[in-house]
């Protein structure tokens, strides 16, 4: 073979040997590299977060407990409300409204009427005027027959506003009628129960969703008529 041929092939193999040892050291390089910036990022991250902890940890504590205390006032609060609604006060009406009684929180105020439909309204501290201003609780004694009264209230249930179930109160099992819950009517969220009251409906509802509350767990439980 002649000289110049074996050096140039002597030449080429130490070149590939070489290529394939830079890339075998580069692979280690690379990932010294990475972790090394890695690294470096966590430590700033925990520096920065070490150093927000130091200065502002008292202004946190300040603010926790401020949080935890207005809880704390806030619940004492509820409950002072709560165990002031009882005893409760009880409303009877005349036997010609089926001796309707009505057992309500003291704090609660009353205005009724005993017109040709009459009606009984209760609301917190002192009820508001108007009668298409929504009530805590507005019981109606309505000279129509229950059928047709009930009736009314398809329309909504078939666009899918007021959910019916049927229901009796606990102090009256024998009377089984309907409880509406939903849009009552435009804009008005409402819990209506519909019972027959001989030839003549009643209606007990609450018009404050914030009410409703007392409704279900003072009102009805403790609503008894003569049927």
């Amino acid at each position: 073979m002649p000289l110049k041929n074996y050096v140039n092939i002597r030449v080429m193999k130490l070149n590939r040997d070489e290529s394939g040892a830079l890339n075998i050291l580069l692979i280690p390089l690379i990932i010294a590299v990475l972790c090394f910036f890695v690294s470096l990022g966590f430590g700033i991250w925990a520096y920065a977060e070490r150093t927000d902890y130091k200065n502002n940890s008292d202004k946190k504590s300040e603010a926790a407990a401020a949080v935890a205390s207005q809880k704390v006032s806030t619940q004492k609060d509820n409950e002072f409300l709560e165990k002031e609604k009882f005893p409760l006060d009880i409303y009877k009406a005349p036997a010609e409204f089926g001796s309707l009684e009505v057992s309500y929180p003291k704090t609660w105020s009353a205005y009724v009427s005993t017109e040709e439909d009459p009606f009984f309204i209760f609301s917190p501290q002192y009820v508001p005027a108007g009668d298409e201003t929504a009530q805590a609780l507005r019981i109606t004694i309505e000279a129509s027959a229950y059928n047709d009264a009930i009736s009314g209230y398809d329309g909504q249930i078939q666009d899918g506003k007021l959910k019916a179930t049927a229901y009796s109160l606990p102090k009256v099992p024998g009377v089984v009628g309907l409880k509406f819950d939903g849009e009552l009517e435009e804009g008005k969220t409402a819990s209506l129960v519909v019972l027959p009251l001989r030839d003549k409906t009643l209606k007990i509802s609450s018009e404050l969703p914030d009410r409703f509350n007392d409704f279900n767990n003072i009102i009805l439980p403790n609503l008894v008529f003569s049927p």
